[in-house]
């Protein structure tokens, strides 16, 4: 990875923050993209001064302009574009019975209208590098998770996504990789919207025991290194599940219900 160019969207925290990184340790060009500049800022300062080239861009994926604006910079500046990592996305935690629609709505245009524009606008670039679309979904990606239907939904529908642009691709050298990591310690349940649309404020789950953001970024860019199609992390909640969503499924939506029935003012009460 040493000298690629590497945009990561959702880059100001979490599972985003540790990809910057790590593709900086391994001598990457990188360009961080969120919301929250002063974040991003703080960012690209501690990534400078590793001795990296590193672009900072305002961006809010839920609107195309931005992600135009995004891969235009990402241009300008490097002249080309190696790595696409959609990473960028929102949470929920309500019945959908409770469910305002305008929260559905927003959970599609974060989670898979943002990948889709930034992978519109950068699919040029990445085509003549022979480069890498990366999108960050979730085990809910593969398994509809109680009082998460948006968030299912999004990720079902970027997993549909670049898989199908996976095979739309087969002879012109461009990777895609669906990154599913497990539960991952984060602060994506701390801003999940709730029915209203309002922040659920803190997270509903012990997250000392999850996979760090740090060990998910060093598997997923292990994984676009060997151009792989499909990373599940974790064995118990990420392999073990998708593969009993298989064989057994009324079995696993059993078992899903009362697990996520267990989490603390939880809406399955």
């Amino acid at each position: 990875m040493n000298q690629k160019i590497v945009v990561i969207t959702g880059a100001s925290s979490g599972i985003g923050r540790a990809l910057a990184f790590e593709f900086a340790s391994r001598g990457s060009k990188i360009v961080l993209a969120a919301r929250n500049l002063d974040k991003l800022k703080e960012i690209e300062a501690k990534i400078q001064s590793m001795g990296n080239e590193v672009l900072a861009v305002r961006t809010d994926v839920s609107i195309q302009e931005d992600c135009e604006n995004l891969i235009a910079k990402t241009v300008e500046k490097f002249g080309s574009l190696d790595v696409l990592i959609n990473n960028a996305g929102i949470s929920m935690r309500a019945l959908f019975v409770d469910l305002d629609l305008s929260v559905l709505k927003k959970l599609m245009d974060v989670n898979f209208w943002g990948t889709v524009y930034c992978t519109k606008f950068a699919m040029p670039y990445i085509t003549q590098a022979k480069g890498s679309v990366v999108g960050v979904i979730s085990i809910a990606g593969y398994v509809g998770l109680p009082a998460r239907t948006g968030y299912a939904a999004s990720k079902y529908a970027i997993r549909g996504f670049l898989e199908t642009l996976r095979v739309e691709n087969l002879k012109t050298g461009v990777h895609v990789l669906v990154a599913a990591p497990g539960f991952t310690a984060s602060n994506v349940r701390s801003v999940a919207l709730t029915a209203d649309g309002s922040s659920q404020g803190e997270t509903p789950r012990d997250e000392s025991k999850m996979m760090s953001a740090e060990e998910c970024a060093r598997l997923i860019a292990n994984a676009v290194v060997k151009r792989k199609r499909e990373l599940i992390l974790t064995f118990l909640e990420g392999k073990f599940t998708v593969w009993l969503k298989k064989w057994f499924p009324s079995l696993l939506e059993k078992l899903t219900y009362n697990h996520m029935a267990k989490e603390p003012d939880s809406p399955l009460k």
